[in-house]
């Protein structure tokens, strides 16, 4: 009656969850009495008792035992396992299923089991650490084994299955060979996804001599092509004979090994994820990007920070690339490019875009269309970000036609447009005066959807201001505030720059109270923009007072400042107090400009004293400046005035030398100087030399010419220079009718002395 009674119960009754909310639990597996589980596609019941006899013919089976659906063996051993495994309690149970009975596994077997899957779950192994196994039950009985196959320890699969479909090895390539170069040949057998061909270790420009080329499309495609591929092997490309043969996956393989050592330990042990050369590594490159946000202006210990980088990644290539570029040190930016390049790592479209930035920050336009001309032989995509940065360096060289080329080019290949761009287009030609342009282009901006921002009114306001249009600049500065925009100080700095270029200084200071009484306050900008203004109109007295207010409001002076203050001291006529200046500037360590030393070595020349001008030339050298066209300009003007010509050519001479290219105003002052001594011959001989050399002839020139003539008493060849003129288109002003004059004059008292 007992067996009745079980046989007969409904099945959902007899099977227990394999898995409780509560794992660790012990009294719920205490008071388990009957344990079922399913497995696999039959029940089995654990029992240590001898198997019973079979029962009698006429005991009725439920159908619902036997007609049970049999469940699919899933192909994934991990699937729906737990972390904690309950431990089957040894009480007897009783379940047909068959007629075949199983029994409880061995402590043993269960331990194994649990362990074995267990270590395949490294994250759930790590979250929640499996029981301790039981203690071993020695039973006196041995019962028959029918228990669950152990999960195979896990095997390094073979090279075979670590082949990418379609990938091909291709050896003994020549060693200048570039990746377009190969792929052109090997297009033949297929459609191509990639090609890689490996760097030579130290020359960045040669390859090592082999490569792969993978084949693209679905994997039978792929695998076909890369078989028609194989056919070829030994065929003769450049010279070379070419081994080709499928990828063993060999590669590939020795990677998965060393992945595995690093995710599963050695011997058991509980190790990180990371080995301990990457835990360095990923240290070291924290450390650089935290040095690069948090100090990027001390140079020196971004550097460090990246050399001590072991093998950095294209990212941190790319960063240090873009680091350089916003300094605008485009050698080290090369340098490092090249660099990444000798390591294996082919450049993307950021760090290419990254090195054109370094290359039009330094003003050096012909590198960065090298590097863009590279970009489209590599198929490398020019963004948009490319074609601004383009646009932004050619405005700043004063390019605009080659800066509306660029622009056409990126409206061509992508839209819509941003307001970058738009800003650095509207910019090129503001450089360049042509505002009608610029107008046009906010206009078409504007109907595009695009919003201004704030940033283009200022481009606008400047473009007015170096064309000193009032009115315009002060509408762009209403239609500001009507957008909604409240005004910065760099559009009250616009205001006053306009102002103090056109002389309207008393405005300019109206300007200046206006932003005071917003809250804003006086940069050094502002500052210099004032001084400047005095200095235009030789107001030296209110140009110190200005100087004096911005050392109140505890700003300190920067070399421009310190410019303008050594230029109104050489206006002034107190050199001495300019040579302290420069001194002074030294001390608080600023570096003197060019522009520093030029107004002191142009004082010096007009006031006849050249020997202080040449010793403060040479003292510019031993500071570190260069000299350029414009410092042996104010030295020739110098010695031209005191009509010492012959080192007046000597110091022409030095600069050609030095590698500075003489200007049309170099070689006006030589013939002034010629002109002023009567010598007609040497006057003609350098304006021939600047005519030849392609330099602009301008009212000045033939001024320097007609003096000589008029000098010399040749006023047939000085009406000949003004019929030049004519047709040269260049009008002639009171100077020439003046010269004119004079020369007749002289021609006439000639005449009367002699009758």
């Amino acid at each position: 009656m007992v067996m009745d009674s079980l046989v007969s119960l409904p099945t959902s009754h007899c099977h227990s969850p394999l898995f409780t909310s509560k794992p660790h639990s012990s009294s719920a597996t205490a008071t388990t009495t009957t344990t079922t589980t399913t497995t696999t596609s039959t029940s089995v019941s654990f029992s240590l008792s001898p198997p019973p006899q079979p029962p009698e013919p006429n005991i009725r089976r439920p159908k619902s035992i036997n007609s049970s659906p049999k469940h699919k063996i899933s192909s994934n051993p991990l699937k729906n396992f737990s972390t904690t495994t309950p431990t089957p309690t040894p009480t007897p149970t009783t379940s047909t299923t068959n007629n075949n009975f199983s029994h409880v596994p061995s402590p043993g077997e269960t331990t194994r089991t649990t362990q074995s899957l267990v270590s395949k779950l490294r994250l759930s192994s790590k979250l929640f650490p499996p029981p301790p196994p039981p203690p071993l039950l020695h039973d006196t009985r041995k019962a028959t084994q029918i228990s669950e196959p152990e999960a195979p320890s896990p095997e390094l699969e073979k090279p075979e299955n670590f082949r990418q479909h379609g990938k091909v090895f291709i050896g003994n390539l020549p060693s200048w060979i570039k990746k377009h170069e190969v792929a052109e040949f090997f297009r033949q057998f297929g459609p191509i996804k990639d090609v890689i061909v490996i760097k030579a270790h130290n020359e960045i420009h040669r390859n090592a001599g082999f490569g792969f080329v993978i084949y693209g499309g679905p994997p039978p495609v792929a695998e076909k092509s890369a078989v028609k591929a194989v056919e070829f092997d030994g065929v003769e490309f450049h010279g070379r004979v070419l081994t080709v043969k499928l990828d063993d996956g060999t590669r590939l393989k020795g990677k998965a090994e060393e992945r595995a050592r690093w995710v599963e330990g050695y011997q058991g042990q509980d190790l990180s994820n990371k080995s301990k050369w990457h835990q360095e590594r990923e240290g070291s490159r924290r450390l650089f990007r935290k040095v690069l946000d948090s100090e990027p202006e001390n140079w020196q210990k971004v550097v460090i920070a990246f050399e001590r980088i072991d093998k950095p990644s294209r990212r941190e290539f790319g960063l240090m690339v873009n680091y350089y570029a916003r300094r605008g040190d485009m050698h080290r930016a090369r340098e490092t490019f090249e660099r990444m390049r000798s390591r294996g790592i082919e450049p993307t479209s950021h760090v290419y875009t990254n090195l054109v930035h370094a290359y039009a920050v330094g003003r050096d336009m012909e590198e960065a269309l090298s590097c863009v001309r590279k970009m489209k032989e590599e198929g490398i995509e020019i963004t948009l970000v490319t074609y601004s940065i383009l646009v932004r360096g050619f405005a700043k060289i004063g390019n605009s036609e080659a800066a509306d080329y660029w622009f056409e080019e990126a409206k061509e290949r992508h839209t819509p447009l941003n307001a970058i761009i738009y800003g650095n287009i509207v910019y090129a030609h503001c450089q360049t005066c042509n505002m009608e342009r610029a107008e046009a282009l906010v206009r078409e901006m504007e109907e595009e959807g695009i919003d201004a921002p704030i940033d283009i009114y200022h481009t606008m306001m400047d473009g007015y201001t170096m064309i000193g249009n009032e009115e315009k600049c002060l509408i762009v500065f209403e239609r500001l505030k009507e957008c909604g925009f409240t005004p910065s100080i760099i559009s009250y700095g616009c205001l006053i720059n306009l102002y103090a270029k056109i002389g309207k200084v008393s405005k300019a200071l109206e300007v200046s109270k206006m932003m005071e009484s917003a809250g804003i306050k006086h940069n050094m900008k502002t500052y210099s923009m004032l001084i400047n203004g005095y200095l235009k109109l030789k107001d030296w007295a209110n140009a110190f007072a200005i100087f004096e207010d911005l050392v109140k409001d505890g700003l300190k002076p920067d070399v421009v400042l310190y410019n303008n203050i050594i230029r109104a001291f050489c206006g002034m006529g107190n050199m001495d107090r300019a040579i302290h200046t420069v001194k002074e500037m030294q001390k608080e360590r600023h570096r003197p400009t060019t522009r520093t030393f030029m107004p002191i070595i142009h004082g010096f020349a007009r006031a006849g004293e050249m020997r202080r001008a040449l010793e403060v030339f040479d003292m510019m050298r031993r500071s570190g400046c260069i000299p350029t066209v414009h410092t042996f300009n104010a030295l020739i003007l110098g010695l031209t005035e005191k009509r010492q010509m012959e080192k007046a050519v000597e110091i022409l001479d030095e600069m050609t030398l030095a590698g500075i290219t003489p200007n049309e105003h170099t070689y006006t002052t030589i013939m002034h100087g010629y002109a002023s001594l009567g010598d007609t011959g040497k006057a003609f001989e350098y304006f021939s030399k600047l005519r030849n050399e392609g330099l602009e002839l301008d009212v000045y020139t033939y001024e320097a010419l007609l003096k000589a003539c008029c000098k010399s008493g040749r006023m047939q060849s000085a009406l000949a220079v003004t019929k030049e003129m004519a047709a040269q288109n260049i009008p002639r002003n009171t100077f020439v009718y003046n010269i004119l004059i004079d020369g007749f004059g002289l021609l006439l008292n000639f005449f009367s002395l002699i009758y």
